[in-house]
């Protein structure tokens, strides 16, 4: 069997002790990270700390626990911003529910304050449906034209005339991975190709962040999304960065308190940045569990996680095709300097549902279904894939785990 390689290699045994889920289910192989990862001590104790010790809503109070939850809360905020390298951590960063807020708060604020009827957007048919269904809507009031980038039999977004598809867009949003196909699009260059264009460009990071280091300064991105609870953070919190000098054009999304300085009968006067996008009560324990998140993921390093996540999507890709040949169609790029750690499949004659209630009794847990990605199975010719996703606390021998649960599925069915 493939090894991983020994540079930047991750102590796995040392990672799984960090994550209680581990000890309290032996014997569990969780390989559903691309939907939701588990959460090291640090994370809950981050949360529970502020429950116990500092609890208090922000920015209201002037009294000391007010005090310190505004601290945690905005400390959050700068380590998030710089672990972005953003430019000015604590106006571009802004709170959302997840990465589906975050872009539904892009689609209607520019909706409401920059597109028009008519106007062009680019989307790819790879996308989540967090990135397709809130230019939907607006399309549907506002009358908006979608076009969409094409998809390849390798799973790789076709870009082969570029300028002419980014060729009078006002808005180009795509994903940096997939998250059925474990693509890595090229997005910088579609990025640069778009603002050469004139195009505001927004990415959903959701699957690209909790694998690899990301620099919003240099990405060619106007606007990122992402989501905590798929690196390490708790569910509930997401994040939109976005150029400060944007973000101070675009209208609010959501009107209520704390995103405001002055209201009257006749109207009201917006915050300023972040809180202009922050309505109500923010969700104050979820921003210091994703603070606490980003740390730990500090302290094991971006580029061992990159490289982890590399070689142990090569392993399974491998390992799979070895064990199984045809018998099992693997989707998206077999490169695998061209896709992340998920492994999206079709067993032959087994349905992706029984595929996982099977491997589910060898304590080895997949997603089956059309992962919130419909376009995308109907360009596939499927109505659902399984698919195995990893993280840091995955090894070889979780690989050999699914391999091992295929071979019991295969026999059982087949």
């Amino acid at each position: 069997m493939t090894e991983l390689l020994t540079a930047n290699r991750i102590d796995v045994a040392k990672v799984k002790a960090d994550f209680p889920i581990f000890a309290n289910n032996p014997g569990l192989v969780y390989l559903d990270s691309g939907a939701s990862s588990q959460r090291p001590t640090a994370v809950l104790e981050a949360m529970d700390n502020y429950y116990r010790f500092h609890h208090a809503n922000v920015h209201r109070g002037v009294y000391r626990l007010a005090e310190e939850a505004t601290e945690l809360y905005e400390g959050a905020r700068e380590r998030i911003g710089r672990f972005l390298s953003a430019a000015h951590p604590s106006r571009e960063i802004i709170f959302a529910k997840n990465s589906t807020e975050a872009l539904n708060l892009v689609a209607n604020s520019l909706g409401r304050g920059y597109l028009r009827q008519g106007d062009k957007v680019v989307l790819t048919k790879m996308e989540h449906h967090a990135n397709i269904v809130p230019w939907q809507m607006l399309s549907q009031y506002l009358g908006i034209k979608i076009e969409y980038i094409d998809v390849d039999d390798q799973g790789e977004l076709m870009i082969d005339d570029l300028d002419s598809i980014v060729d009078g867009a006002k808005v180009v949003s795509l994903t940096l991975t997939s998250n059925v196909l474990g693509t890595v699009t090229p997005f910088t260059e579609i990025a640069l190709a778009a603002k050469a264009a004139g195009a505001i460009v927004v990415g959903d990071a959701s699957q690209f962040v909790p694998h690899r280091a990301i620099d919003v300064t240099t990405i060619g991105a106007d606007l990122i999304a992402f989501t905590g609870h798929k690196m390490f953070g708790p569910t509930g919190i997401g994040v939109l960065w976005g150029k400060s000098e944007l973000l101070d054009q675009m209208p609010p999304f959501l009107g209520g308190g704390d995103m405001i300085t002055d209201v009257r009968l006749d109207g009201f006067v917006a915050n300023e940045l972040p809180y202009k996008f922050e309505a109500g009560t923010p969700p104050i324990a979820e921003a210091i569990g994703l603070g606490a998140a980003v740390d730990y993921m500090n302290s094991i390093g971006m580029d061992a996680i990159e490289h982890h996540d590399r070689e142990i999507s090569k392993l399974a890709y491998e390992n799979v095709k070895e064990a199984f040949g045809s018998e099992i169609r693997i989707f998206g790029p077999s490169d695998p300097s061209k896709r992340s750690g998920c492994l999206s499949f079709e067993f032959e004659g087994v349905h992706p549902h029984d595929v996982a209630q099977v491997l589910d009794q060898n304590l080895v847990n997949v997603r089956a279904g059309h992962h919130c990605a419909k376009p995308l199975m109907r360009h596939l010719g499927v109505a659902a894939t399984a698919r195995a996703s990893f993280h840091i606390y995955n090894d070889e021998a979780d690989v050999d785990a699914l391999v091992n649960a295929l071979r019991e599925t295969r026999n059982f069915f087949i």
